[in-house]
């Protein structure tokens, strides 16, 4: 996730001044082994040392003195690295072979010792992905299949819609070719979330050319008709999901501008496949549709409206009740800016506790200073191993010693602490990689360091990144939401030439969505922040579709008949096609939830598959109350209307 902060980002400047100052790596990853005596864990760091790809292997000798008995040694240094028969290895992992590397280790350390890092996690996310989409896909594609099935009345309407929608995924995947690279939550959220959110164009065109098919005996002329009534819904519908998910690009965070690119790329090729290829495909292979009728598998949705509107009043009473404290709840839920623990179902998840339980938490920082007071450092070292939560630094100072020049000491002993330029000192931490605790130390490591040098000074670690996401993310999410709402507005504004029924819609989904993200906070559970910035864009702007539709008929309806008779008749007929496209993405969502290992695409998964059943429900039950309340205020704001003017 790093990688997608802008080159701006303070640790980002720190680690290129690292890089370009320092020939040795700092270390992202912890083995521990078990029963082992000083000479053999001497002897594993020498095996450890001759892997391809590992650097800077750091342990107890490398510290202390082994000549000297370890007794009289400072006994907090010592056990740091050595305690009851255990060692403790860091060391770091080259860039890009995380996958190859940690595999190695796995081998030389075996099923009874324990490894924890960044680049474990690196590597455990890029193995999962593909693997994950897979089997997520495996599990899907049935369910939807079955959902089709079920809402249709021919065997191969479903695979008419799949093959349409499948083809513009996999040209979706196929130009990623021409990006580069691309997130592996990119790979794993977007060409389930193309499926699941675009499916909804060709149930939209087919069921049209299944009405028209009654009415017209010409199949061409049917579908021409069916493309006509159809194409102002799909095409606001795509509209709406293509500039939410445009929005996403618009992040500082790149990784929004990574999967709003897939996404709005993917809508754009769906839409293309819906319109152009979908039509010809039915007109060639129609019969095959005739010829696989079956009986309707669901019940009847026919009575259904005069119930729901039987709620209509204390629909509306409701959500004004609970909007309010959703939106406050939303807005205070805890977060996680980073990928989360492994979970502790996995084995990355068991040795990370394993390693905490015999050695503790561990969040190295590094510190550049310049390199011009030595007096100057000792202070800032003696000020910085004097804070909460720090449990050692390592300089030069307090090292090999502030007395001994460093121009008097070999060369292979200072250039890990010395460059020409910057003093690098490290300040190991028993903090959590992020939380309220940690980001307050980084202020105070901050604090004091610059009460000592003005500037040039520089401070990375995996929790100074994880600093610097939440900032920059606090800030996508203003921008991020705005721009989605007022692109997805203009949208509704010019597909309904109405002023109050864009507010209307906006007001329904975005309930929705307030309530989706405040159960965290109800639950007391932390949330992904990356997830919740994604979802607040992805649920207004992929379930928005189902208002889309439903006001669409229920202002045509309404030309011909009175508010009440055009809601009724409205929920009767568009209540299952609307409850089969949120089954789909909920299902799309809960199975991305279920199936991943990795909290952030786990976490998406989660809040889109309740997102699509809470909006299910807002459409179904708060928005046909709005339109019947509003009816009036509709009509004089809304250009032509032409409602009917009998009771």
């Amino acid at each position: 996730m790093v990688d997608y902060l802008p080159d701006d980002a303070p640790s980002m400047e720190a680690l290129e001044v690292m890089d370009e100052e320092f020939d040795d790596e700092v270390a992202n990853t912890r083995v521990m082994i078990h029963d082992v005596s000083i000479p053999e864990a001497l002897a594993f760091k020498a095996e450890l040392e001759a892997v391809d790809g590992i650097s800077a292997v750091t342990w107890l000798d490398d510290i202390i003195d082994l000549k000297t008995p370890v007794e009289l040694a400072d006994q907090d240094t010592v056990e740091s690295y050595y305690k009851d028969g255990k060692a403790l290895f860091s060391f770091h992992v080259r860039d890009g072979d995380e996958v190859k590397i940690t595999d190695e280790v796995y081998e030389l350390i075996g099923e009874e010792n324990a490894m924890t890092g960044d680049a474990l996690d690196t590597a455990i996310s890029q193995k999962m992905t593909g693997k994950e989409t897979m089997y997520a896909a495996a599990l899907l594609i049935p369910i939807i299949i079955l959902i089709l099935v079920l809402s249709t009345n021919s065997w191969m309407e479903p695979v008419f819609f799949l093959t349409a929608i499948g083809i513009s995924v996999l040209i979706n995947l196929g130009t990623n070719i021409f990006i580069g690279e691309i997130s592996f939550v990119t790979q794993s959220v977007a060409p389930v979330l193309q499926l699941a959110v675009s499916l909804d164009y060709a149930i939209f065109l087919l069921h049209s050319f299944s009405d028209y098919r009654k009415k017209v005996s010409d199949p061409s002329e049917a579908m021409r008709l069916a493309i006509k009534r159809s194409f102002p819904a799909i095409a606001a519908s795509a509209s709406t999901t293509f500039f939410g998910f445009t929005a996403l690009t618009f992040m500082n965070f790149e990784i929004g501008a990574d999967l709003g690119l897939n996404l709005v790329k993917g809508i754009a090729l769906s839409f293309i496949s819906v319109m152009v290829f979908l039509p010809a495909l039915t007109l060639l292979f129609y019969k095959w549709i005739d010829k696989t009728q079956h009986k309707p598998f669901m019940p009847s949705f026919k009575s259904i409206g005069s119930r729901v509107l039987k709620l209509r009043i204390p629909a509306i009473l409701l959500v004004f009740l609970l909007i309010v404290p959703a939106f406050l709840a939303q807005s205070q839920t805890s977060f996680i800016y980073g990928v989360g623990d492994q979970p502790e179902s996995t084995r990355a998840g068991e040795d990370q506790l394993a390693i905490q339980e015999d050695f503790g938490k561990y969040t190295p920082m590094v510190l550049l200073v310049p390199k011009e007071n030595t007096a100057k450092e000792v202070e800032l070292v003696n000020s910085l191993e004097n804070l909460n939560y720090v449990t050692s630094v390592l300089s030069y100072t307090n090292t090999v010693g502030a007395a001994i020049p460093a121009e008097y000491i070999d060369e292979s002993i200072t250039e890990s602490f010395y460059s020409n330029d910057y003093a690098r000192i490290t300040i190991n931490t028993e903090t959590d990689n992020e939380g309220e605790a940690t980001f307050s130390l980084i202020d105070e490591i901050k604090d004091i360091t610059n009460s000592y040098y003005e500037d040039d000074v520089h401070l990375t670690g995996e929790s100074v990144t994880l600093y610097d996401i939440r900032n920059t993310v606090q800030k996508d999410n203003t921008l991020v939401n705005w721009l989605t709402v007022i692109t997805i507005a203009i949208v509704l504004l010019v597909t309904f030439r109405s002023l109050t029924i864009p507010v209307v819609l906006l007001l329904t989904i975005q309930a929705a969505v307030w309530f989706n993200l405040a159960v965290p906070y109800f639950t007391d559970s932390s949330l992904v922040y990356v997830g919740y910035l994604i979802i607040s864009t992805v649920q207004l702007a992929a379930t928005v579709d189902y208002g889309i539709l439903f006001t669409e008929n229920y202002k045509h309806y309404r030309q011909d008949l009175p508010a009440y008779q055009a809601m009724k008749k409205t929920i009767n007929e568009k209540t299952f096609a609307i409850f089969i496209s949120a089954a789909i993405l909920s299902s799309v969502g809960f199975i991305l939830g279920m199936t991943s290992t990795n909290p952030i695409v786990s976490s998406i998964g989660l809040l889109l598959g309740r997102g699509a059943l809470l909006a299910f429900v807002m459409v179904l039950i708060f928005l046909p109350a709005m339109l019947l309340v509003f009816d009036k205020v509709i009509e004089k704001t809304t250009f032509k209307a032409k409602f009917h003017k009998g009771k």
